[in-house]
């Protein structure tokens, strides 16, 4: 064979050999885009799904959130009312709202699967699932969960690499705020107000009261079990707060905020420390949780 013979023969191999290459990558992506998915949710169900959710419907404000954070917003056929993040959720039709959701528009929407928080009745879980909808209860018990989720919802709508990534800033960032936020010997005893009236609070096992021992604090309220108990204003007072903490919408003071001048003899109100935080932020597990944590690290220095 002479050289240019040669040549030639050596280039058509390499021809055949990348359309090979090619043909294989894309049968490789054709199975991805059919192959099962898989994960655990919070309620700890197994949601299977026979292939990643190219339509999805979230329940709840921060599902909407943890779902475009993992890479699938793209995905998103419907939500909920209240869902305004990030700003192309409010152009997607809704679903119902806090208290009620239309099974009709969602059954419409053809979703493959169905993000959703704690507060979706039993019943109506049970109809989304006897018109065969995948569901994932989405309710992070800590910080990290969060991240948790993000990777989870990935996996499910087939866009793992990008919800890694997501969950690796969130960790990094919320790693960084731990590690500059002070080490006090004594930490600041911290009432956190929901509302008023009645008095809502936090109690110990909700993801705020991670928040505020990771600044520094220590919820007063830290003993109660329920997430957000109803307490007195002479429970507040007995407590003896060094720093009130009202979250409310853009962290705009709440009128009941002020109330607590009634009692200039509660370290907090003594020493001026009436605060406020984004209620958006931090009553929301979601990937702006971590700004929430800033926004309290900030306030409680």
């Amino acid at each position: 064979m002479d050289a240019v013979a040669s040549r030639v023969a050596h280039h058509g191999s390499a021809v055949v050999c990348a359309a090979f290459a090619v043909a294989v990558a894309a049968g490789l992506a054709a199975s991805a885009a059919h192959a099962e998915v898989s994960a655990v949710d919070d309620a700890g169900a197994r949601v299977t799904l026979a292939a990643p959710a190219t339509r999805i419907v979230t329940l709840a404000p921060h599902a909407t959130e943890l779902v475009f954070a993992a890479g699938a917003g793209a995905h998103v056929v419907g939500v909920v009312a209240g869902s305004d993040y990030p700003p192309a959720a409010r152009a997607l039709p809704q679903v119902g709202d806090a208290n009620t959701v239309d099974l009709e528009r969602i059954v419409a929407a053809r979703p493959d699967l169905v993000v959703t928080w704690p507060y979706t009745t039993s019943a109506q879980l049970a109809a989304l699932r006897a018109h065969g909808i995948a569901v994932f209860t989405s309710s992070p018990a800590t910080i990290a969960g969060i991240a948790d989720d993000i990777e989870r919802i990935g996996v499910l709508a087939g866009t793992s690499a990008a919800a890694a990534q997501s969950a690796s800033a969130f960790r990094a960032r919320i790693a960084a705020i731990a590690a500059a936020a002070p080490q006090r010997a004594q930490p600041l005893a911290v009432f956190y107000e929901i509302w008023d009236p009645p008095i809502f609070t936090i109690g110990g096992h909700h993801l705020i009261t991670e928040a505020i021992t990771l600044c520094g604090g220590r919820n007063v309220f830290a003993g109660l079990e329920i997430a957000a108990p109803v307490v007195t204003a002479e429970a507040v007072i007995a407590a003896k707060p060094d720093v009130i903490v009202a979250g409310a919408d853009d962290a705009r003071p709440p009128s009941w905020l002020a109330r607590w001048n009634a009692w200039p003899s509660v370290p907090a109100v003594a020493h001026g420390r009436l605060v406020t935080v984004d209620a958006n932020l931090l009553h929301r597990p979601g990937p702006r949780f971590a700004d929430g944590v800033q926004q309290l690290c900030t306030v409680l220095r």
